[in-house]
């Protein structure tokens, strides 16, 4: 067994106190982060030192991605990974999301999405049947993490915990201020032993400070 610590954070554009979110990913220490909105233009600089200062490693590309990112570990190596564009909505600008093949220390490879779904209720199931089949075709364990901007329940919340299994806490995670909405999760194959949850203390003033989200994170074990 590997023992592996999945998260999922959105950053909200580096609008707010990077440095406070990077005191939040150094506490809970994973070794897969799945980021949403990261800047998109002309960031890549920008994008590395931030996975740098978190003490992960991110290898790119951003363009393409729909503002996500997969930051790694030392722990983690990276075998692929690439960006894929979300058929354009009515919303003003593109998503699309980022997705790596991995290999875990064990040596075991696993392929792992992060994801951002439009605002557009009716166009976030089939992005996230796209999401499904791409992780499909990879052909190992797979992972999903991100922001699904809708609640437990809905199409394509209910899509990805069939397809795979929800494995992050059901609590809220928007806002980070007063959270009362749950549209953040992460949802893993049935190869991944899913862990009781690990409560990390987290400052609250760093919290509200980060980003507008709160982060998830799961444990679990990948057989090897």
């Amino acid at each position: 067994m590997t023992h592996l610590r999945l998260a999922s954070y959105n950053l909200r554009g580096f609008h707010d106190d990077r440095r406070a979110a990077a005191r939040v990913v150094r506490a809970i220490g994973p070794d897969v982060l799945c980021v949403q909105e990261v800047p998109r233009w002309f960031a890549r600089g920008r994008v590395a030192e931030f996975a740098r200062t978190c003490g992960l490693s991110w290898a790119g590309p951003l363009r393409g991605s729909g503002g996500t990112a997969i930051f790694t570990s030392d722990r983690i190596s990276v075998l692929r990974g690439e960006r894929q564009r979300l058929p354009l909505t009515r919303e003003t600008e593109w998503r699309g999301y980022a997705w790596a093949v991995l290999r875990a220390p064990s040596g075991r490879p696993f392929a792992v999405a992060s994801v951002h779904l439009t605002l557009q209720g009716q166009a976030r199931l089939p992005e996230m049947r796209r999401v499904l089949g791409r992780l499909e075709k990879a052909g190992a364990p797979a992972a999903l993490a991100g922001d699904l901007n809708e609640s437990p329940g809905g199409p394509a919340w209910t899509l990805a915990s069939g397809s795979l299994r929800q494995v992050s806490p059901a609590a809220p995670t928007f806002t980070a201020r007063t959270p009362r909405r749950t549209i953040d999760g992460i949802f893993a194959g049935p190869e991944f032993v899913s862990l009781p949850h690990d409560a990390v203390p987290l400052e609250r003033a760093d919290l509200v400070a980060a980003t507008d989200h709160l982060p998830i994170w799961a444990d679990v074990d990948l057989p090897s």
